[in-house]
């Protein structure tokens, strides 16, 4: 029988490591401590709103190759929409001014000569800004880099905060430059906004699950791996709260969970410490967000405003702010933002709000430099998860790429 893979954690980290291990035809088992898989990417039904809600909103570029190249291979692919061109809606809360920027699809951005299609009142130059993020010193910050141009408030800070769910006073300018070279700077084709047609599960995980099963992966849910038994640099056993599991002597392992549970099961290594909270508000209500199905909101509460088929969703990165106040008191405060963006009006109609408190590691340089790589040491072992040393920030993509690598590294060891 072949060597087995166990994969520790069924997140997109996790799923994209099993996906390409069972791909290549080798044996995988997948271990996810809840009763569900997708991590901080899936949908559920919420009861007191009577419909499927994501547990967050998650926009995809299609600059994201990991991300496309691994819905192509579970068949997922033609789940995600969005508005066929690369354009993004905003609305200035201060000034109740709104405007569309409107990339071409070309790598020259002939757009930015064309006052129609940027930011209003801003001149074509301000956005060779932009490229200082590539020359920034080491430990710098987005604001310091950027802090100055005159699109730092109506777009920069907007997407980097976005990118980074860090605010840009401490969010690290390498890591905004690495999702700026992937998707604004290779040009409009990259930067079609892409979202699932149904829902995060749908597009992102009960396909994976399916294709896993079709391949003959073992799939255990409920079932935590609470200790490594690690002898002469290599696993040999997994502890769970129920009989361990025991290792070939060819199997291999992936580590695809949260960093402090990482950091738990292999003690000593150093991990991400500090994270950063995102707020998701879903409200009961069916509207419009034409052209793009989606507006940014400047100088509002509300960052991100999400009209889905039964529910219109908020996102707010760097949510520190807010996070710990009461649920109906930040629904109220989001409220005015999605009913101006979207032109509704009548009273806030039911909501739910969905806290991530450690949705991310803080991107900060400090944080970014305890990022581990996939390789730790142990023989048999590779880590994954968007907390990882990807080069991104924490994102789909970067998930997705790390588990990946570490299928891969595991696979085809140098």
């Amino acid at each position: 029988m072949a060597s087995r893979v166990h994969v520790i954690g069924a997140g997109l980290a996790g799923l994209s490591a099993a996906v390409a291990v069972a791909e290549s035809g080798r044996p995988v088992a997948v271990y996810e401590a809840g009763q569900a898989a997708g991590g901080r990417c899936r949908s559920y039904f919420d009861r007191e709103l009577g419909c499927r809600i994501d547990n967050g909103n998650h926009l995809v570029l299609s600059g994201n190759g990991a991300v496309l190249g691994y819905l192509r291979r579970i068949g997922a692919e033609q789940t995600l929409i969005g508005p066929g061109e690369p354009l993004f809606p905003f609305l200035d809360r201060r000034s109740g001014q709104r405007w569309v920027l409107r990339l071409n699809r070309g790598r020259v951005p002939w757009w930015v000569l064309d006052p129609h299609r940027r930011v209003p009142g801003s001149r074509w130059f301000d956005y060779l800004g932009l490229l200082a993020v590539f020359g920034a010193r080491d430990g710098a910050s987005v604001a310091e880099v950027l802090g100055a141009n005159r699109l730092f408030r109506p777009l920069f800070a907007p997407l980097a905060i976005a990118a980074l769910n860090t605010e840009a006073e401490h969010g690290s300018a390498a890591l905004f430059a690495s999702v700026v070279k992937e998707t604004l700077l290779a040009g409009g084709a990259a930067c079609l906004p892409l979202y699932p047609r149904e829902g995060l599960s749908e597009s992102f995980v009960d396909p994976a699950l399916a294709f896993l099963a079709a391949r003959g992966a073992e799939l255990f849910f409920g079932r935590r791996i609470t200790r490594l038994v690690v002898e002469s640099q290599r696993v040999t056993a997994l502890g769970t709260t129920g009989e361990a599991i025991a290792l070939g002597a060819d199997d291999q392992m992936v580590l695809a969970v949260p960093p402090w549970i990482a950091a738990e099961l292999l003690p000593g290594m150093t991990v991400p410490d500090q994270f950063a909270p995102i707020l998701n508000i879903h409200f009961r209500v069916q509207a419009d967000a034409a052209p793009a199905g989606f507006v940014g909101i400047i100088g509002g509460v509300a960052e991100w405003i999400f009209a889905k088929k039964e529910v219109v969703s908020v996102t707010i990165s760097a949510a520190n702010r807010l996070v710990d106040q009461p649920a109906e008191t930040i629904a109220a405060s989001v409220w005015p933002d999605v009913a101006a963006a979207l032109e509704l009006s009548g009273p806030m109609p039911p909501y739910r709000v969905v806290k991530e408190k450690r949705a991310t590691f803080a991107a900060t340089p400090a944080q970014n430099r305890r990022r581990p790589g996939p390789r730790i040491g142990v023989s048999n072992l590779a880590l994954a998860g968007d907390w990882t040393a990807t080069g991104l920030p924490g994102t789909i993509e970067g998930a997705i790429r790390s588990g990946e690598t570490a299928a891969r590294l595991l696979m085809n060891p140098v």
